[in-house]
């Protein structure tokens, strides 16, 4: 594995041209006024509620556990140049995901070229027969992209960024980002006059654009609405801020119902039609009668208003085909297959254990790689092969040789490190990146995206239910 590259140092440790003006300005700074600006920040998020829930953890007395996300002091700063190429590359990928989908849902020419195995795409369990001649609006499925961005060394010392991950279903975190800059805004506000940082505080109103643009047809002024399973939920506190930074209502399944052929909301000055739904529920529980019949959080008859054009959701049912982990390895494919172009951002090699020769090596290698559940999310289901024992190995191997075409694997990347305000100090700890974009009538974004730190140190696993915390991310106007 090669050494991780700093964010802010060089291999000669000299500061980096992004960071100079910063860490003049840290190391200014004692370590006491950092601890209580850190401690403030945490009386903060825990006062405005920004926790998520920890699901299968309970406290001393057996209920449910909430725990804030660690917010670190420190931002990761990428420069302009950095970030329009990343930016670039991430409208790329986006848009032709989303050609995939469509492609998928209709023709299906890229399977009947053999690009992508049909029996890969058609035997999914994300896949959705039901929005097969499905058409939306724009062709457009996947609305709301978050795409995990690591930067891995090479042997060299040089750095490149890698996707890791798409994230297309129901992608979560941006509330963080932006409660992140209004955090760094507010502790260190003398930072913003002495940095020419982009502005991130516009993804609501870019959201909300973006939603109303994929309404249906002749409907001039949509009613949106964010649906979400449940304040007990682990990303509701999301939902709930989203929802209102939008100025629109947040409703649970409950509060819809279908009627001639429309979809209505409740309200104390009775129904009112609903046009948009931003949702935050699966899509086995939006349509009790559709998919799962014993779901108390979708709305009944759903599915049939979504294919009669007479509702959008956002994200479109069967997005999820996109974002399965064994579909991953293709997407360069897709982009030069559907838009004639080289990849800008490049994937991390990956082994199918579906495919005898790639199981072969990832059984032999097991204790070299990262294996992953297809499926799987939040840092779950998954082997860190440099970090786990012989007795984990051993057993992960017997898990994946029951199932293999459940798994994938990769090499153990050596993500960057960014330095991180820790108990002892200011230490280097891993991180990844999620920026989030935005697919209507454009493909837009805000500059930057969640910033995610594996605090513990070595980690490589940024997830907050498995302890990571989250950083501002600044791109540099200059």
């Amino acid at each position: 594995m090669n050494p991780a590259i700093d964010e802010m140092l060089t291999a000669t440790r000299d500061v980096r041209e992004q960071y100079r003006v910063y860490e003049r300005w840290l190391s200014r700074q004692p370590a006491a006024a950092m601890k209580a600006r850190r401690e403030e920040a945490e009386m903060i998020f825990r006062r405005v509620g920004i926790t998520f829930a920890v699901y299968g953890a309970k406290d001393e007395d057996g209920a449910g556990t909430e725990r804030l996300i660690p917010f670190d002091l420190i931002p990761r700063v990428i420069p302009k140049h950095e970030w329009t190429a990343m930016e670039a590359g991430l409208r790329q990928r986006v848009t032709a995901l989303n050609r995939f989908i469509h492609d998928v849902y209709h023709d299906q020419e890229i399977l009947e070229a053999g690009i992508v195995p049909a029996a890969q795409v058609l035997g999914n369990a994300q896949f959705r027969a039901e929005m097969m001649g499905v058409t939306l609006p724009g062709k457009v499925y996947s609305h709301v992209s978050g795409i995990d961005i690591v930067r891995a060394g090479h042997a060299d010392g040089s750095g490149e960024y890698y996707v890791l991950e798409d994230n297309l279903r129901v992608p979560s975190g941006v509330s963080y980002m932006l409660e992140n800059r209004k955090m760094m805004m507010r502790l260190f506000p003398e930072l913003f006059s002495i940095h020419r940082v982009a502005p991130v505080a516009h993804y609501p109103d870019l959201l909300l654009e973006t939603l109303r643009a994929v309404a249906p047809a002749g409907v001039n002024e949509p009613t949106v609405v964010v649906l979400t399973p449940g304040m007990y939920n682990s990303a509701y506190f999301e939902h709930a801020f989203l929802a209102q930074q939008m100025g629109v209502e947040l409703v649970e399944g409950q509060d819809l119902f279908v009627k001639d052929g429309f979809v209505f909301m409740r309200t104390t000055q009775g129904p009112r039609r609903v046009d948009v739904i931003y949702r935050r529920v699966d899509d086995d529980f939006l349509d009790p009668r559709a998919f799962r019949a014993d779901s108390t959080l979708g709305c009944a008859g759903l599915l049939d208003v979504y294919r009669a054009g007479n509702i959008a959701l956002s994200n479109a049912i069967g997005t999820g085909i996109a974002d399965d982990k064994s579909i991953y390895p293709y997407v360069p494919r897709m982009i030069e297959f559907y838009l004639g172009e080289k990849p800008i951002l490049s994937n991390v090699p990956t082994y199918l254990c579906r495919e005898p020769e790639d199981l072969a090596y990832v059984l032999a290698h097991m204790a070299e790689l990262v294996v992953k559940e297809v499926h799987g999310a939040g840092g779950y289901g998954m082997l860190v092969g440099p970090a786990a024992t012989r007795a984990e190995i051993a057993e992960f191997a017997r898990v994946v040789q029951a199932n293999p075409g459940n798994y994938i694997a990769q090499p153990t990347l050596a993500l960057s490190t960014c330095p991180t305000f820790v108990d002892s100090g200011i230490a280097p700890r891993h991180i990844d990146l999620r920026p989030f974009v935005l697919s209507g009538t454009s493909v837009q974004m805000v500059p930057g995206g969640l910033t995610r730190v594996a605090l513990e140190e070595g980690s490589l696993v940024v997830n907050s239910s498995q302890g990571g915390g989250t950083k501002d991310t600044w791109v540099l106007e200059d």
